[in-house]
């Protein structure tokens, strides 16, 4: 069992904890795709100190991620694509496909579509191609991720989903994702892919500030029990030593 100074410093360390995942998501305010991960510690510990500055025994939540829609953003950029509904576009990796909403893209050396990191997007018959001789203005991708110039063909983004498993997805940096290895997606039914524009974040300013200062709070809450606890035990060491 965990006396209470055990419990204020499991308290502490995941309040720090906490308080890095509030400052990624608002680092990442205006990041296209970006979804905000949260952590149910903070209300976990109200409930139980009621605010106050006692040391709970508290159960740690790792967290996971919000992948609610984010508001669409119009840019008349052709390579910028956006999601709307659930499912994720398919980027390759050397480790194997990586999965991301963040779907702002553009045209390799060799005309292949890729993202901002330079890895392929997947298409549904392989590689989508881009002739030399097209501008990347002339590339026109409709509601169902197919891409095409003019009359002609080039192939169909690869958009998948995990239906009510993302909660398993790991993150791997860059707004990409991996999915484990018994984990298998499959090709997203009703989301709409939208030409010229950017899904921006779905962090909330307002409310990571919100959780920011109920952190803070919480914290000083804490690091003020243990001020209180020690000066109160040196308090009767000192009266049991006459």
């Amino acid at each position: 069992m965990i006396d209470g100074t055990g419990q204020v410093r499991v308290s502490v360390d995941a309040l720090e904890r906490e308080f890095d995942i509030i400052a990624h998501n608002m680092a990442n305010v205006s990041t296209a795709g970006f979804k905000r991960r949260c952590s149910s510690f903070t209300q976990a510990l109200e409930a139980q100190t009621g605010g106050g500055t006692g040391a709970p025994a508290v159960e740690l939540s790792p967290g996971g991620f919000d992948f609610s829609q984010g508001a669409l953003v119009q840019t008349d950029r052709t390579l910028d694509v956006a999601l709307y509904g659930q499912g994720f576009f398919v980027v390759e990796s050397p480790e194997g496909p990586l999965y991301t909403r963040h779907g702002v893209f553009q045209t390799s050396r060799n005309g292949q579509i890729v993202d901002t990191a330079g890895r392929l997007v997947a298409g549904t018959g392989g590689p989508v191609l881009v002739p030399p001789e097209v501008d990347a203005s002339q590339i026109y991708i409709d509601n169902a991720g197919r891409v095409s110039v003019g009359s002609t063909s080039l192939g169909q983004l690869r958009v998948v989903q995990f239906a009510d498993k993302e909660a398993q997805l790991v993150p791997v940096g860059l707004n990409c994702f991996r999915a484990p290895a018994d984990l298998q997606p499959t090709n997203a039914a009703n989301v709409v892919v939208r030409q010229g524009y950017e899904e921006a974040s779905n962090v909330r300013l307002v409310e990571e500030l919100v959780n920011m200062i109920t952190v803070s709070r919480l914290y000083e809450a804490n690091m003020k029990w243990v001020s209180v606890n020690r000066d109160n035990s040196n308090t009767a060491l000192s009266v049991a030593m006459g």
